[in-house]
């Protein structure tokens, strides 16, 4: 028998220093598939997320400034016919919680996300040269 191993992240090696993350899903998890890209622009992050609307995503920025993706969706399926009892009734519940660490040139306030097709699409904007400048004065009180 050979045996089986598993790696500790779903995201190719070129995107763990990206991420940082030390707390990936283990293997008793199920975690939604993920592509990530990046241009001149924008990182842009898709998540797979099949038959979960929109209301069961959640995506924000932590005190910390890491970007938090929750998602949670109880589906029931049940006959509502009255006059009969369950001899089985199905069930599942899916829930999912990453905290990514996002690169310096990420325009934090101009993160935006939408879920469409089974697709949660989360764009990053980048700063722009002039952005990331921080010259300034500062008043001496």
């Amino acid at each position: 028998m050979l045996p089986v191993m598993f790696k500790n992240s779903w995201f190719p090696t070129v995107f763990d220093d990206f991420f940082n993350n030390d707390a990936m899903a283990t293997a008793t998890t199920t975690a939604p598939a993920v592509n990530v890209r990046e241009d001149l622009n924008e990182y842009t992050m898709e998540m797979a997320v099949p038959g979960i609307k929109k209301e069961y995503c959640r995506v924000q920025l932590t005190d910390d400034g890491n970007l938090h993706v929750a998602i949670e969706n109880k589906m029931e399926h049940k006959d509502e016919d009255k006059k009969q009892h369950y001899l089985r009734r199905e069930f599942s519940y899916t829930n999912y919680q990453q905290t990514y660490t996002l690169p310096d040139d990420v325009a934090k306030d101009r993160i935006s996300a939408k879920v469409d097709n089974g697709i949660l699409t989360v764009v990053m904007p980048k700063l722009k040269k002039e952005e990331s400048k921080v010259a300034r004065a500062i008043e001496i009180a």
